[in-house]
């Protein structure tokens, strides 16, 4: 038994050059290059037909990160051509956000502007209330995306704080007056 996504190998593009060696995957794209670690009981190899991730023992852990690595693999050989985004909104009356040199600093209500620095390797751009986070790294720009979005988690009640463009809040109902 192994993953379905690890089965066949994973295409590599013309423009992308992979590379595996010690226990490190090396991907190079035209706009970046991403390198990952990978787990002992996995081998990756890089063959005239693709990415072949295999188990190198038959223990559940190994098998489980087959399929774990072949993902990561497609999201790395995807991110090196066209940059994974995350778009995230603010709403509320007086909340803002402005890019102040690599930070990102917040008024959301509280005493204080909440300050957040962008990882390298991440670009953020603010257009009025709209943060647009870009990167090749999958994880990377999900986990920032992330962080920006518990700075404010939108509440049910005015759906105010910072929420995924896509997200949809689930409104509850005030007090009812008598």
């Amino acid at each position: 038994m192994s993953s379905r996504l690890a089965k066949k190998p994973i295409e590599i593009p013309k423009n992308v050059t992979v590379t595996a060696a010690d226990g490190t995957l090396s991907v190079k794209g035209a706009k970046a290059t991403l390198t990952r670690t990978f787990h002992s009981s996995v081998a990756i190899t890089v063959e005239p037909e693709g990415v072949v991730i295999k188990a190198k023992n038959t223990s559940r852990l190994a098998h489980a990160l087959t399929g774990t690595f072949a993902a990561h693999v497609k999201a790395m050989i995807q991110g090196v051509e066209t940059p994974f985004k995350k778009v995230l909104q603010l709403n509320g009356v007086g909340y803002k956000v402005e890019l102040k040199g690599t930070d990102l600093v917040f008024a959301v209500g509280f005493s204080h502007p909440v300050t957040l620095s962008i990882p390298e390797g991440i670009t953020a751009t603010v257009v009025k209330n709209v943060i647009t986070v870009e990167g090749p790294d999958k994880h990377a720009v999900g986990q920032f995306a992330a962080n920006v979005r518990a700075v404010k988690k939108p509440e049910p009640y005015l759906g105010k704080g910072i929420k995924y463009e896509d997200e949809v809040i689930r409104r509850k109902q005030g007090k009812k007056a008598v």
